[in-house]
């Protein structure tokens, strides 16, 4: 007979990637149709499929969300990223890799996938946008690299 409480196992943490396409000081964000960060914007991304490379997964959503096909990712960031219910339960857990990548610039972007939008932000633009905090973060950090 067991003694303990019945408690849910923690929940795995899936593996999914970003990227970060910057011209002239602006930022590719899209506006995500999906949870769990439906109606934010975010850098193009998603999870992982099996068998796949961080840096696969990235270009991949990339171009499956904005119909740009970038290259050259470089590892620029990892965010271990968790969001909670009312209660305390975790609802989704993910591990992202952001990268930085380079695109044609003739390439134009057009939402599609899980993007309901697109656009070119500045850093002050994205700071009145509703984004996760880690595009925030990035998007700081990369201006103030310049």
């Amino acid at each position: 007979m067991n003694d303990q409480p019945d408690v849910a196992p923690p929940l795995s943490p899936r593996m999914a990637s970003s990227a970060v396409l910057e011209r002239e000081g602006r930022f590719l964000l899209i506006r995500r149709r999906n949870p769990p960060a439906a109606d934010l914007f975010a850098f193009p991304g998603g999870r992982a499929e099996p068998g796949e490379t961080p840096a696969e997964t990235a270009l991949r959503e990339f171009r499956e969300e904005t119909g740009i096909t970038a290259f050259h990712p470089e590892l620029f960031a990892t965010y271990d990223l968790r969001t909670e219910a009312r209660d305390g339960e975790i609802e989704s857990h993910f591990f992202l890799s952001v990268f930085l990548v380079k695109a044609d610039v003739s390439s134009e972007a057009i939402a599609a996938d899980d993007a309901a939008d697109q656009g070119w932000y500045t850093l002050d633009e994205i700071r009145s946008l509703p984004v996760p905090p880690s595009v925030l973060d990035c998007a700081e950090r990369l201006a103030a690299g310049r």
